[in-house]
């Protein structure tokens, strides 16, 4: 029983292992795997290699699986690219299986003391977060060599013998084991290096071994299909697509499992390289025969899975993938165009906004109620994935990028609010109490309203880029509408003055229009001062006492 106890653990220690290094290697380098995969794809023979590639830096299939699939849900990447970048994934699944089998124990003492004086002194860090990956690369090598240590004494045992010997070759019923054993370790890898360790303990038959890695890849497909299953439709279709090629890969090689496995037998080598040697070349195989049907698999995965047709109701988020979470950066990046769709809906309202000021578009009071509720339903969205990510794993950069979000689009929720009370005095200005503004006074709001739209595109503009000389031109723009706004307000008062009948009518409606449009301007170029906290101080001296907060409180005094 302690024997048992030993292997699960070292198994245990091994899934753990490719975990930490998996999640290291995208804290620190998720952007750059986000730039490779999110390029242009559309060669095949470039999409596999990427997926190669960036399966041997994670560490994990299942993990490439996630970024592809986050790609296709969010258009990033079109269904067949993301098929050609997963058949790389399971080659460098298989040439990671290959490099963890050579004699690397002198290395794992190492890795992991390095590793946890780096991650320690310097958590916080890139050079931190790259001592993390060390412990588990370390990690790694270290439970294989637990497993094989465990494994020597379980051929001894009446019950595990009585176990492996239900395995009699079986292919099929083989290939489902196997497919449980990725399933039960996350991790596809894991499951071949333990049954190479059994194959070379002799605890299995080298033709059972062959049936449990075929099947561990099957294992591998269900396990990304099962994690895409809270994803939009054109990401399962991903997920999909490489199942199928791994159950077509099940199909193609059954006819030939005997003689292969007789050839195998005759190349006097141990059953242990003799496992992994098969894993590498069938998986090479039958990714490269695969290659030149991913353009059928597409059509066929969209054919099987197609979307429904969206029901009313307020708007969903489209980029908050879950999957993503892991990935700081493109979590972040996922929140950012999210933020952005807000954006929009925020711009359709001041448009909407024009025309009622003009009389050329009413009852748009239910319109605007719908907008409302989208950008209401967005920004829960937005904050409750935010709230998420664990802040104290980010590093300085994210962090930043992480409040710049929540504090645009409180802002952004905030306009939406104050935008939807304006139409309705509006409306109700000239629908219940049949007053229009004077001409003048309609010429000075539009003025302010068009101004005010010019704002809010660039303080999205500044948003995404942080680009610090757009930022000081919004803070330029906001002070410009500020002066327009205190020369229009003594318009207003200059046509009392003269006693003009309609401004007498609208006054207190035109000046609370006009604060409304100061306030959201206000809202609107909040962005400009977390660009230029970091790059300018100096810009911001002459602006602290307008920042929104301050000018919120000084109208409730």
């Amino acid at each position: 029983m302690l024997t048992l106890l030993d292997l699960l653990s070292a198994v245990a220690l091994l899934i753990w292992g490719t975990h930490i290094v998996r999640t290291g290697i995208l804290r620190v380098y998720g952007a750059h795997l986000r730039r490779v995969l999110g390029q242009n794809m559309s060669r095949r023979p470039l999409a596999f290699i990427a997926g190669i590639l960036v399966t041997a830096l994670v560490q994990s299939s299942n993990a490439t699986a996630m970024l592809v699939t986050s790609f296709v849900g969010q258009g990033l990447m079109t269904l067949a690219p993301a098929l050609a970048i997963m058949l790389g994934a399971d080659v460098g699944t298989a040439l990671m299986s290959r490099v963890l089998t050579f004699d690397l124990s002198w290395l794992s003492p190492l890795l992991i003391l390095l590793g946890v004086i780096f991650f320690l002194s310097r958590k916080q860090t890139r050079a931190g977060q790259l001592g993390r990956v060390a412990i588990g690369l370390g990690l790694i090598i270290l439970a294989l060599q637990l497993i094989v240590a465990a494994a020597a004494p379980i051929t001894q045992a009446n019950g595990v013998k009585v176990l492996f010997a239900s395995l009699t070759g079986d292919f099929l019923l083989d290939a489902l084991v196997g497919a449980l054993f990725a399933l039960i370790s996350y991790s596809s890898l894991a499951a071949v290096l333990l049954t190479a360790t059994l194959a070379g303990s002799d605890i299995i038959s080298l033709h059972v071994a062959i049936g449990l890695v075929v099947g561990a890849n099957i294992g591998s497909g269900l396990l990304a299909f099962l994690s895409t299953s809270m994803q939009n439709v054109p990401g399962r279709q991903v997920a999909l697509g490489s199942l199928l090629f791994k159950l077509l890969g099940l199909v193609l090689v059954m006819p030939l499992l005997d003689p292969l496995v007789n050839w195998l037998d005759s190349l006097g080598y141990r059953n242990q390289e003799l496992v992994i040697g098969f894993h590498l070349i069938y998986n090479s195989v039958r990714c490269l025969l695969m290659l030149a049907f991913v353009t059928p698999m597409a059509k066929l995965c969209a054919s099987l899975l197609q979307p429904s047709a969206e029901s009313g109701g307020p708007a969903r988020p489209r980029h908050l993938d879950l999957a993503a979470l892991e990935t700081p950066s493109l979590a972040l990046a996922n929140a950012v165009r999210e933020t952005l769709r807000m954006g929009d809906l925020l711009e359709s309202m001041l448009a909407s906004m024009q025309g009622v000021l003009r009389g050329t578009q009413t009852a748009v009071t239910q319109e605007m109620r719908r907008l409302h509720e989208d950008v209401e339903a967005l920004y829960s969205g937005i904050k409750l994935y935010l709230a998420q990510m664990p802040r104290e794993d980010l590093g300085e950069q994210d962090n930043r990028r992480w409040a710049e979000i929540i504090e645009l689009t409180v802002n952004l929720e905030l306009a939406s609010g104050v935008i939807e009370r304006m139409l309705r005095k509006i409306q109700q200005q000239k629908t219940a109490q049949r007053r229009l503004f004077s001409d003048v006074g309609l010429e000075e709001l539009t003025d302010l309203h068009t101004q005010l739209q010019a704002n809010l595109r660039l303080g999205l503009s500044v948003f995404l880029s942080g680009d610090p000389e757009s930022a000081r031109q919004l803070l330029r723009e906001k002070r410009r509408f500020r002066a327009l706004e205190r020369r229009l307000a003594h318009a207003h008062v200059n046509r009392l003055q003269r006693k003009v009948v309609q401004s007498i009518e609208t006054s207190s409606m035109h000046l609370e229009l006009m604060a409304d449009m100061k306030r959201l301007n206000s809202l609107f170029c909040s962005s400009a001062y977390a660009v230029l906290e970091t790059t300018d101080t100096g810009a911001l001296s002459s602006e602290a006492s307008e920042r929104p907060g301050a000018e919120l409180g000084e109208q409730s005094m």
